[in-house]
């Protein structure tokens, strides 16, 4: 096995991939399991895949690869009822999402 296999193999281990589902569906499943979480994705730019990662207050942190463009991960985040910008420190470049509370 070469080197870029090993490190696929253990990046596809430590990040579930869910291309086995539509995006769409694999992300409410994903949002489902911790709603209020505080949500954060990034991907190269034009990338036709980004990363999602959980900071969890109950299951923790967790990451999953989605087949989606940064931007249409974006809008998918605020179709779920999520407000997302970028952080306030310059120097990191994830989008952060919240919650919009519901009154």
């Amino acid at each position: 096995m070469s080197l870029a296999q090993k490190i696929q193999s253990k990046l596809s281990h430590d990040s579930p991939d869910t291309s086995s589902k539509p995006p769409e569906q694999a992300l409410k499943e994903f949002i489902a399991e911790d709603p209020n979480s505080v949500y954060t994705f990034d991907s190269e730019r034009d990338a036709p895949r980004s990363e999602i990662c959980r900071e969890g207050k109950e299951k923790g942190h967790k990451c999953i690869q989605m087949a989606m463009y940064s931007t249409q991960l974006f809008q998918a985040m605020q179709d779920q009822g999520f407000f997302c910008a970028l952080p306030m420190d310059p120097a990191r470049t994830h989008i952060e999402c919240k919650r919009i509370p519901k009154n």
